[in-house]
């Protein structure tokens, strides 16, 4: 199964098309149920925190309605998750109206103060999730469930949360009220066939929050209310980012964490158990059932890697899955970015126009040449082999993989290497002729007679910034790399705010250098999500290194055998200078473009890219040359940098029309 999560596709805060795609092909893929709505909220007090499906329309059941159809004559089941979100969302959106939770404390991730919860508001929340449920069971999905884990109802479990002295706070059963109080409305509502359960938390691993034994009490009491047919198992506590990520750990942590704590909740409350934390091989999904620990296994962002797990492991085609890396992107990207997507799969949330499997193409086959095999170079290759096109990869290093070997170097994200690894598999099995140690020029391109010629050579450090001194500089490249050895104290200046000067900058405290990360914004690393930057943080901090904001880099000197980084303060205009044995600069990457130019001329298309055609999947027409022999197209850094995803995107568009 997938757990409830939201990607952030709603429209007008219902699931349409987008929605409905996404889970469809999950079901397509084999799955046996999918749990959609990741905290749809039940009333206007609980507004969106992160697209979140706007339950309490009566618009909602036309949607979840076709969804559910759709799921269902794919073999699948459907079921929602519902919920108030209490005090975790924010005041200043939707109605400005104001947070209530069960005590007047602030929830830290998004700094609201609620209300405390008076009488009148009791009646019209247990209302609501009535309501809600009617609303569910009216569009013929299979069951609901409600979130018990960091919401309102959690909030009245938790000591942490709940500082009432009424008949919702102090005891077990008082704190327990609200939750049975909305499940007796439920029941009254819907009656005793949808199926009903809860995603709870039955640990915050928290010395002020909710205990181990107070949660499976809370678990067994729930079952033997009789009006729950699940528990959805969670354990941990998401106050701050920094619990968040032990939550939903990512790479660099242990599978499963939880797993064995789940398998102790299903002994004490014998009722149908699921679970989801880090389970992203078909290993540990097996052992999770055969060894009784789970009775349906969640497998919720190795389905967003790969919607199509299951048919695979039905088919003999285990070895074609693609895997989840546990980098967090799918998380990380919906604040930034509105929405969800896997950092190496461009098809997921975007079914509708690029599908999950390539289709062979309907007219000529073509030659492709593809210069760089990092993803997005790899990416094209896949794509074109499985378009059934004749691919050849020219990589100047002896090993495919680009910047990713770099990022891999720190031992925390090895895992990161599957992106490349699971795509150096499938052009080999598509028949990928891969040629390493091959720095191409012009004349290799051309001998190969193309039709196509994708540039995927990605870039070089850029340190163009710096006024004087670029030539003192290291980059993250060699101290990664290996050509230069981390120095005693090194400053990190990052430019960039992303994952790869955080990267070295871990490497470093590893190696135990003395370090100051130094940036010009106001905050550091701000392109990494909450679920991501708490490792980086954690190594930093135990390495003691010291933070810097607001300072730009201007210049590098020689001091002795020292050097200088001389900084500009642009808010109070002053300079500052910082001495150290080693000044590593991360400022993005500058596009290796020479071959892209050498050919831009013998292309017949010059280069050019309509670009209404590649955001729609559409065949690129362009004819500026009529003597040129190929089109010409280059992508990811070879174009401007930015990210790994984003080179996959472009490869697959170009690719899955070509």
């Amino acid at each position: 199964m997938s757990t409830a999560h939201e990607p952030g596709y709603t429209e007008d805060g219902l699931p349409k098309e987008r929605y409905r795609l996404y889970h469809a092909e999950k079901a397509r893929g084999g799955m046996a149920m999918t749990m959609i709505g990741g905290s749809s909220v039940v009333d206007i007090d609980s507004p969106q925190a992160f697209g979140n499906i706007q339950l309490y329309k009566d618009e909602c059941v036309k949607w979840l309605r076709e969804l559910a159809d759709d799921v269902h004559d794919h073999g699948a089941a459907v079921m929602i998750q519902m919920t108030h979100m209490g005090s975790r969302t924010n005041w200043n959106k939707g109605d400005w109206l104001p947070m209530i939770d069960a005590s007047h404390v602030q929830e830290p991730a998004h700094l609201a103060y609620p209300k405390a919860m008076e009488d009148w508001d009791f009646d019209r929340v247990i209302a609501a999730y009535a309501d809600c449920a009617e609303r569910v069971k009216e569009a013929g999905l299979d069951g609901l469930e409600l979130e018990c884990a960091s919401h309102l109802i959690a909030h009245f479990w938790s000591p942490a949360t709940n500082r009432r002295d009424d008949d919702y706070g102090g005891s077990l059963e008082n704190r327990m009220r609200l939750v049975m109080d909305i499940l007796t409305a439920i029941r009254g509502r819907i009656g005793n066939d949808p199926i009903v359960g809860v995603r709870m938390v039955c640990d915050e691993d928290w010395n002020r929050g909710l205990s181990r034994n107070e949660g499976v009490e809370i678990a067994r009491r729930l079952t033997a209310s009789g009006m729950i047919d699940f528990v959805n198992v969670i354990r941990g506590h998401v106050a701050t980012d920094e619990a968040l990520s032990h939550v939903i750990p990512n790479m660099g942590t242990r599978a499963a964490p939880h797993l064995d704590f789940a398998g102790e909740v299903r002994q004490q409350v014998r009722i149908p158990t699921f679970h989801a934390a880090r389970i992203q091989d078909v290993a540990t999904a097996r052992h999770a059932i055969a060894s009784g620990k789970l009775d349906m296994v969640a497998m919720t962002r190795a389905h967003i890697a790969d919607p199509h797990i299951t048919r695979k492991i039905m088919t003999g085609r285990e070895d074609q899955i693609r895997p989840c890396v546990g980098m967090g992107f799918c998380i990380d990207s919906i604040y930034p970015a509105g929405s969800a997507a896997c950092v190496h799969n461009a098809s997921t949330g975007r079914e509708g126009f690029l599908p999950q499997v390539v289709s062979a193409t309907e007219g000529p086959v073509r030659k492709v040449v593809i210069v760089g095999a990092g993803p997005g170079g790899l990416e094209a290759a896949r794509v074109a082999a499985e378009r059934g096109h004749h691919v050849t990869v020219f990589e100047a290093g002896p090993k495919a993989g680009g910047q990713i070997l770099l990022a891999s170097a720190l031992r925390r994200r090895r895992e990161i290497l599957g992106i490349v690894d699971w795509r150096v598999a499938e052009c080999a099995r598509l028949g990928v002729d891969i040629h390493y140690n091959r720095y191409a020029e012009e004349s290799d391109v051309l001998a190969e007679n193309p039709d196509i010629v994708v540039i995927a050579t990605g870039g070089l450090p850029n340190i163009a910034s710096l006024e004087s001194g670029a030539e003192l500089a290291t980059t993250g490249w060699d101290i990664l790399g290996g050509s230069v050895k981390p120095a005693k104290s090194v400053l990190v200046y990052d430019d960039n705010g992303s994952h790869p000067a955080m990267t070295v900058a871990e490497f470093l405290a590893d190696a135990g250098s003395e370090i100051e990360v130094v940036t010009p914004g106001r905050m550091l690393a701000p392109d990494i999500g909450a679920t991501s930057y708490p490792a980086y943080f954690r190594a930093l901090g135990k390495a003691g290194a010291k933070i810097t904001l607001n300072l730009r880099l201007e210049r590098l000197e020689r001091r002795g055998n020292r050097l200088a980084a001389i900084f500009l303060d642009e808010y109070t205009r002053e300079r500052a200078e910082k001495e150290v044995d080693q000044v590593i600069i991360e400022s993005g990457a500058q596009p290796m473009d020479e071959l892209y130019f050498a050919l831009k001329p013998l292309s017949v298309n010059e280069g050019a890219v309509d670009y209404r055609s590649f955001a729609a999947i559409r065949p690129q027409t362009i004819m500026k040359n009529a003597t040129g022999k190929f089109q010409l197209f280059r992508i990811g850094d070879a174009v401007a940098s930015r990210n790994i995803h984003a080179a996959i995107y472009d490869a697959h568009r170009f690719m899955a029309v070509a």
